[in-house]
């Protein structure tokens, strides 16, 4: 029996980070959770507690490729709190054994997973059902995007 490719799919919040492990050869979810970054923790201290989780999820789960969901460039207004935690999560890829990795923002992770820009935040929201997962209405915003980056990340 050939050893499981698994994927990471990372959403990051300003205060939070939200995970998907999915395992490529058995086609299904293994784990989605979300790490809230203690509030007691000043920045540098945040950063590297993510840093560190990240570095461990990657061990833990036996990570081959990965895929943080980006904040679009086009955003209303800048999340400087997510954009620093999405590029300490970027440098933990980097320092980690992954064979390959990605920054996915809706038009790279929607065609690794080869559908349509335009329904990616219907998937998102839960206007559309995401056949491939299995009970997709009980995951919440984050949830669905790093369970759609893990996807995009087999393609990385």
């Amino acid at each position: 029996m050939e050893p499981s490719v698994r994927t990471i799919g990372i959403r990051a919040g300003s205060s939070f980070v939200t995970f998907a492990v999915f395992d490529a050869n058995e086609n299904r979810i293994v784990n989605v959770e979300t790490i809230n970054i203690p509030v007691a923790l000043d920045t540098p201290d945040s950063l590297r507690y993510i840093r560190n989780t990240v570095l461990d999820l990657l061990r833990e789960y036996s990570i081959e490729r990965a895929c943080i969901r980006e904040t679009e460039p086009t955003a209303q207004s800048s999340n400087i709190q997510r954009i620093q935690i999405e590029a300490v999560i970027q440098e933990s890829f980097a320092s980690s054994s992954l064979t390959a990795y990605f920054v996915g923002q809706i038009s790279s992770i929607s065609s690794r997973i080869g559908i349509h820009r335009a329904d990616f935040k219907p998937y998102v929201s839960g206007e559309k059902n995401l056949d491939e997962v299995e009970d997709w209405a009980s995951f919440d915003k984050e949830e669905r995007e790093a369970i759609l980056a893990a996807l995009g990340a087999r393609n990385a």
